[in-house]
């Protein structure tokens, strides 16, 4: 713990007291991490049961499942403590938070996990084809969103939309975004968000229409709607 801590303080990440509601919030996300982690996995189409995804996050391992599905579950449980740390709770919600939570999911997948797209991508099941990212556009985009005069709940959504739309990083962008958006919830208290097994059909409709063009404000509503877990 104490070599963890010291590598958080190089980093800038300072322990101080939490006000309550952030107290609570942790512990909150941390009883529900299991639950989002499968349903985060399920968004993704990994083919895993509850109990499954139970056992990988707790032993490591499951029979029955593939050995990138089982890495996936493992890269999200990774992502999800980190945030959950009491001093990285604290840190600022910004690109670089952003750049570091895609690389621990995108672990073991690729070499450059964690840094900026520069190939082109396309999206199954949709026209639109996301322009190769300008890193410093994304930084000033993040901080335009960060800086708006939104509710917070608004903010942490359009967060994790933009980051989506996108497509900052090669692979994982969906689930990079949604624990990026639930950094800065759980930092303001807010709760959880996360895309329930039983609405995944209806947010990738609506997230495909979102790419094409759909004004945002469908998706935002659904998504504080549907998805949003308050305290």
């Amino acid at each position: 713990m104490r070599h963890i801590d010291k590598k958080l303080a190089k980093l800038g990440y300072e322990d101080s007291e939490l006000p309550l509601s952030v107290q609570k919030n942790l512990d909150f996300a941390r009883v529900n991490m299991k639950a989002n982690i499968y349903d985060q996995a399920v968004l993704e189409g990994v083919a895993t049961s509850f109990p499954q995804t139970e056992e990988i996050i707790e032993n490591g391992k499951v029979s029955g499942m593939t050995a990138t599905d089982v890495q996936k579950i493992l890269n999200l449980k990774h992502a999800w403590e980190f945030i959950l740390d009491r001093n990285v709770i604290q840190s600022k919600t910004d690109y670089y938070l952003l750049c570091h939570i895609a690389r621990l999911v995108n672990e073991g997948f690729f070499f450059d996990a964690g840094r900026i797209r520069g190939i082109p991508v396309t999206i199954g099941g949709s026209s639109y084809i996301p322009p190769i990212p300008v890193e410093s556009v994304v930084k000033e985009r993040i901080a335009e969103i960060l800086a708006s005069k939104q509710d917070e709940i608004d903010i942490a959504v359009e967060l994790c939309l933009y980051s989506m739309k996108t497509q900052i990083f090669t692979d994982g962008n969906k689930r990079a975004s949604v624990i990026f958006a639930n950094h800065y919830i759980i930092s303001h208290g807010l709760g959880l968000l996360v895309i329930p097994k039983k609405e995944v059909p209806e947010f990738k409709k609506l997230l495909v229409a979102f790419y094409e063009g759909e004004n945002i404000e469908i998706i935002k509503n659904f998504l504080k709607e549907r998805c949003w877990k308050r305290l």
